[in-house]
């Protein structure tokens, strides 16, 4: 029996029925020409059929007697069809219907009882597509490590037959983390790494704030994306070409996730003046960033979070966008001048925000750290297969907790940059229209610009 480290073990003891601890993913596939109709069919039964699970796969917290979140049990023989399971969209199988049945399965709790994952098979989608959700408990892997493994799943040969799944892949030599990550990754190297750092962290942060002016935290202004939260949840999705987000980095001089940045605050903005609820003041999103310093090479944790001001406040779309360059350019060097120690002390400061309101009454009377997390986790360059389908959109899907009633995840997919949203379904309604005003916001970048 292994003991479950502090890190995961946190996950565990803060999920809820409103805080589901899980990370997930939705990938859509288009079918190989020629492929008959019984092909979701046997790949299905071609998947179920692998039944090498690695012991990851096999995980959930031990119980004795009332105790439990202590330590790892890992079952001798895991039900592949419980775990593994075929679905049908309804009439008419638009992607409207998918989004909607994953958004139902995104908030529903995994069983401590069993493995903490799932995965579901999708098909019925009018186009011939099919679809492919997961979802794994944060405490066994973070979403940057899932989405990693569940690549290795896939080719970038079209005419590679084998059948690959993640639960027979033997884990990798442990990647490097100098690349940007999700938020909770984040969380989970920078706690672990300043855990020894107590009681000094708090004045470790504190140092690093005053001493380099960094952005500080608990000063965004109050909006409807930090409130207490449900447990339904609701998703969005869709892909954008990735030459229109370089096309304005070319134009601008600026970098690729400012370029995100921007066009993620152009929807916020117009979304949040839809509901009237626009705040004065501009959001601030925390966002992982690399910190390894320029032709370092090796391993260890390079992963930092810094803050950045979103200028929701600013009506033009050029202005905004240098805005937002400005702030993320002066935040990481100001953070790549602090000590190694200080970077993790602040990182852990700024990410153990996320946590702050599953205190009661924190969220109704204290200031949000900050108002959204916005995050670039890195995907595949190459176009991707599963036996001949071709892997069409791939739309990673993190956590929303009291306090962040709204995430944005992005990740690239071949020529495409693919988002995924997560919003509680009480608090946020209408999620879907942050998608067309996505679009709208790129379309202002690239008129302001002049793409």
């Amino acid at each position: 029996m292994k003991l479950i480290a502090p890190t995961d073990s946190m996950f565990l003891l803060g999920e809820s029925r409103e805080h589901p601890m899980h990370v997930g993913g939705l990938q859509l596939f288009q079918p190989p020409d020629g492929a008959n109709e019984d092909f979701v069919t046997e790949a299905y039964e071609s998947m179920l059929s692998r039944t090498d699970v690695q012991p990851t796969f096999r995980k959930h917290p031990s119980f004795v007697g009332p105790v439990t979140n202590l330590a790892w049990a890992v079952d001798r023989e895991v039900e592949l069809d419980y775990h593994f399971r075929r679905s049908a969209l309804p009439r008419p199988g638009r992607v409207r219907e998918l989004l909607e049945v994953c958004s139902r399965w995104h908030g529903s709790l995994l069983d401590r009882h069993r493995p903490l994952w799932e995965a579901h098979l999708v098909e019925g989608l009018s186009d011939g597509r099919y679809a492919v959700y997961t979802k794994f408990h944060h405490s066994l892997m973070d979403g940057v490590s899932a989405m990693r493994l569940i690549q290795r799943a896939f080719t970038s040969d079209p005419n590679d037959g084998e059948i690959r799944v993640p639960w027979e892949l033997k884990p990798r030599h442990k990647p490097e983390k100098g690349s940007n990550a999700s938020a909770l990754q984040s969380l989970t190297g920078a706690i672990g790494a300043a855990a020894g750092l107590a009681p000094s962290t708090l004045s470790l942060a504190r140092a690093a704030l005053l001493e380099q002016q960094l952005t500080f935290p608990f000063r965004a202004p109050k909006s409807m994306f930090n409130v207490r939260i449900g447990g339904a949840r609701r998703i969005a999705a869709q892909s954008w070409p990735l030459e229109r987000i370089f096309g304005v980095k070319t134009a601008t001089n600026v970098s690729f996730n400012d370029v995100v940045l921007a066009m993620s605050a152009g929807a916020l903005r117009a979304y949040l003046i839809e509901q009237n609820a626009l705040p004065d003041a501009p959001l601030i999103a925390m966002v992982p960033v690399s910190l390894r310093k320029e032709g370092s090479e090796g391993g260890g944790n390079s992963v930092g979070t810094v803050l950045c001001n979103l200028n929701t406040d600013v009506e033009d779309a050029g202005q905004r966008l240098r805005g937002i360059s400005s702030s993320m350019s002066e935040q990481k060097q100001l953070f790549n001048q602090l000590p190694q120690v200080q970077q993790l002390a602040l990182s852990a400061f700024l990410t153990g925000g996320l946590f702050l309101g599953l205190i009661p009454g924190f969220i109704r009377t204290a200031p949000p750290p900050f108002n959204i997390v916005i995050s670039n986790v890195p995907g595949s360059k190459e176009k991707l297969y599963w036996r001949g389908a071709e892997m069409v959109g791939n739309y990673p899907l993190s956590i929303t907790l009291d306090g962040q009633a709204m995430n944005i995840t992005v990740t690239n997919n071949a020529e495409n940059l693919d988002f995924g949203l997560v919003g509680a379904r009480g608090s946020v309604p209408h999620l879907q229209r942050m998608l067309s005003h996505l679009e709208t916001s790129l379309k202002d970048l690239e008129r302001a610009v002049g793409v």
